[in-house]
């Protein structure tokens, strides 16, 4: 972890206003009270935290983790820790059980010890309704906050314990974006990177432009600093992170001010930038929307062998009448079009989809467009849902939803196309020579490790653990369908 904490700092009577430094403040001020606390127990007290959901939040939480380590805590399981900070998705209704979930497994241990801490935070916890819910049945959780300040951890676990009381901040809009903050990766040769926050696309069945706000771009020179300083701590591998990548640059905000977008610089250059990085071996995106993949792009993929050849290119429905009524802003012809051109420009490309079952009206003809979709388009995975209405988006409204049983043939009968279909894609690599960057021992096979290609396809080969983060050849021996087993080179 890099060192973040100034030698020079030191702590005043007033905390700063805001900023990078009023966080420092209070990580300073926790600091020494754990400090304290060690030397009055004999013990480093411990902390979990436990995400759910997508690339975004696994990457928060690394923020979170590098906080409550800088302060001086030490990880531990869930159930033994004396901090346990849940964060949170709501894009399905079972993800917000699940929190639930835990959150009755830890309420006797809460109980039976008052010094323990239970935090929750993210994107569940934006929406009103959850927040009540928190407060008049769950008192014993002590810290709730949301996506748009899980930066100020520091200062709701100080003011928690200097005032005993349950905290609540959950901020209903963008006010002040705090970058630099410690964190702590779960691999050491590779990071997300955020370069975009929230969503402008409003999706009618999608709950995320409510709970990240509006699309909010980080100015070009921050992202490449942040991308300098992960290279030299030695990561070989970066994911650009946004939830609609496509369209990085709307606005772009510094220092917590929005200002004007540069119109000449957008996502394909900061693509391009940040592969030209010394250091970085490999660059990767997450998420791409249909309609504003531009040609631009394509070309800034095809002509750098750092970027990695796989586009998740989510697709949702086959259907242009169900397509319009997600306000997805492309048609199925479109979709396809696009799907050509990718592969004419790059035609080796890993494809990969999001592909939502049982909308409401979907009819079984809606149903088999997205089949047929599926069926030529070769994706090398399909991630499948079934729609889950989510209170607060206009889908939820819908009145014709379609029957369980339904869903539950589609379902069935989509999984078996998507597997068939993947299989046979996924097999184009048979006896090839691929670099791969390894990322972590193999725990189901003795003497292997796990990595994957610049198609993000696994591959498990025999190999020593000192090659992890490090690009090396392998021939892909034998596809097991979403995966192979190679041979090091």
């Amino acid at each position: 972890m890099n060192e973040y904490i100034n030698d020079e700092f030191y702590l005043t009577d007033d905390a700063p206003s805001g900023g990078r430094e009023r966080q420092i403040y209070f990580i300073e001020k926790m600091k020494l009270l754990l400090n304290e606390k060690r030397e009055a127990e004999g013990k480093r007290p411990t902390y979990a935290v436990e995400t759910f959901g997508c690339q975004m939040n696994f990457h928060d939480s690394e923020k979170l983790c590098g906080i409550l380590t800088e302060i001086g805590f030490e990880e531990a399981p869930s159930e033994e820790a004396d901090i346990v900070i849940f964060n949170t998705c709501t894009i399905r209704e079972n993800a917000n059980q699940k929190l639930y979930g835990h959150l009755g497994r830890l309420k006797k241990k809460r109980l039976d010890d008052p010094d323990m801490i239970i935090g929750i935070c993210g994107c569940m916890m934006q929406e009103p309704d959850e927040i009540e819910n928190i407060r008049n049945k769950y008192k014993y959780v002590d810290l709730v906050f949301g996506t748009f300040n899980f930066h100020r951890l520091a200062e709701l676990l100080w003011r928690h314990i200097d005032t005993g009381e349950q905290i609540i901040e959950v901020e209903r809009e963008f006010k002040e974006q705090v970058e630099d903050l410690p964190s702590l990766r779960k691999y050491g040769f590779k990071s997300g990177l955020n370069i975009m926050y929230g969503c402008n696309n409003f999706c009618t069945y999608c709950i995320v432009p409510y709970v990240r706000g509006r699309e909010r771009s980080r100015a070009p020179e921050s992202v490449l600093r942040e991308a300098r300083a992960l290279s030299h701590d030695g990561v070989t591998e970066i994911m650009l992170l946004g939830q609609n990548v496509n369209s990085y640059g709307t606005n772009f905000i510094e220092d917590s001010e929005i200002i004007m977008s540069d119109p000449t610089y957008g996502f394909p250059k900061l693509l391009r930038d940040v592969a030209e990085i010394k250091g970085i071996e490999r660059v990767r995106f997450m998420t791409s929307h249909p309609k504003d993949m531009s040609d631009e792009l394509l070309y800034v993929i095809k002509s750098n062998e750092k970027i990695s050849r796989h586009i998740h290119l989510p697709l949702q429905s086959g259907s242009d009448k169900i397509l319009k009524r997600m306000n997805r802003h492309y048609t199925r012809e479109g979709y396809l079009r696009l799907v050509d051109k990718i592969y004419t420009l790059i035609p080796d490309a890993s494809l990969t989809t999001d592909i939502i079952v049982g909308f409401p009206g979907e009819t079984e003809e809606d149903f088999l467009d997205t089949l047929s979709v599926v069926e030529s388009s070769g994706y090398d995975q399909a991630f499948t849902f079934i729609y889950s209405p989510r209170t607060g988006t206009p889908a939820a409204s819908y009145e014709d939803a379609v029957s369980e049983d339904v869903i539950k043939d589609r379902f069935a009968r989509l999984l078996e196309v998507v597997n068939s279909k993947a299989e046979e894609r996924t097999g184009r690599f048979k006896g090839m020579i691929l670099d791969v960057i390894p990322e972590e021992k193999d725990e189901a096979m003795e003497g292997f490790i796990t990595g994957k290609t610049n198609y993000n396809t696994t591959v498990h080969f025999r190999g020593d653990e000192s090659l992890i983060g490090k690009v090396v050849k392998v021939r892909m021996d034998q596809c097991r369908g979403f995966y192979y087993t190679g041979t090091l080179i």
